[in-house]
């Protein structure tokens, strides 16, 4: 599909990933795909770290997590990735951070969380880790906000977000941090094209686009639809080549990558939605 100007949408496949997963967390850092973690076939978290080189369209392995885990978040600070939080093998959420040293190829743990948490969300500004919200040992969605210095190797709270969430999309623009973790109920016109839950959502060139999920099907979605800003209004996409649900993602420049989740069992699949000029 065209979006005007000469530029559209398509799908570039990459080399499945080694491991199968479902909930890694990923990153994205001089070049490097990063996959972290997750669930694999048994059902439980993994340790597993493998990093898909972008240049060669290589896979290798990396050192494994310290602390096997699922749902994590991460976040790139120069050399290093921090990951922080997730959940464990006994479905408990985990106050581990660790960071891999890009350079080094290495692990180091780092200050734990205040308290256990998964489906945290996570930003970088100005050499600062803020994380917000996610999901303790009671289930309960939490408001807590708290920010890690590295120079120092510790968090310090600070007020308390008005609304608790979990796993919600969080952005920086300017000075502010933006949570986004409710809806508001669109006129019958504006809603998606497709019901479906457990989806890819992102922004390319001035479209939303959803991807994937459930539908009323048994079986994944595999349709990929987008809202235009200018024109407010839906349109079908080029479907995803492996049809899943429970993905993760990553937005790197043009590209929206969907990896992992869910087919007929945990998907080895790494694929990105592209943004093009004259495709």
């Amino acid at each position: 599909m065209s979006t005007g100007g000469g530029r559209a949408f398509a799908w570039q496949v990459f080399p499945p990933m080694p491991t199968c997963r479902v909930y890694g967390t990923v990153a994205h850092q001089d070049g490097h795909l990063l996959v972290l973690g997750g669930c694999g076939q048994a059902g439980l978290p993994l340790d597993t770290a493998e990093t898909l080189d972008m240049a060669s369209h290589t896979w290798l392995a990396l050192a494994p997590l310290p602390t096997a885990r699922a749902g994590a978040a991460a976040v790139v600070l120069g050399k290093q990735v921090l990951v922080v939080g997730g959940v464990d093998e006994v479905q408990s959420p985990v106050a581990a951070v660790e960071a891999f040293l890009m350079d080094e190829g290495r692990w180091e743990r780092r200050a734990t969380l205040p308290q256990a948490a998964m489906g945290v969300a996570t930003v970088e500004r100005d050499g600062m880790v803020y994380a917000l919200g996610g999901m303790g040992p009671d289930t309960a969605p939490q408001a807590q906000v708290r920010v890690y210095e590295p120079r120092r190797d510790c968090w310090l709270s600070l007020p308390s977000m008005p609304t608790p969430c979990y796993g919600a999309s969080t952005f920086l623009h300017g000075n502010k941090i933006y949570v986004l973790g409710s809806w508001t109920k669109l006129p019958r016109n504006l809603r998606m094209r497709d019901k479906r839950a457990d989806f890819v959502v992102g922004s390319l060139g001035g479209h939303i686009v959803a991807i994937g999920g459930l539908g009323n099907q048994p079986c994944p979605l595999g349709s990929v639809e987008s809202f235009s800003l200018a024109r407010r209004r839906w349109e079908a996409l080029p479907a995803m080549p492996t049809a899943r649900c429970s993905c993760s993602s990553l937005q790197a420049g043009p590209r929206l990558f969907v990896i992992g989740g869910v087919a007929q069992g945990p998907s080895q699949a790494v694929e990105a939605l592209c943004l093009r000029d004259g495709v």
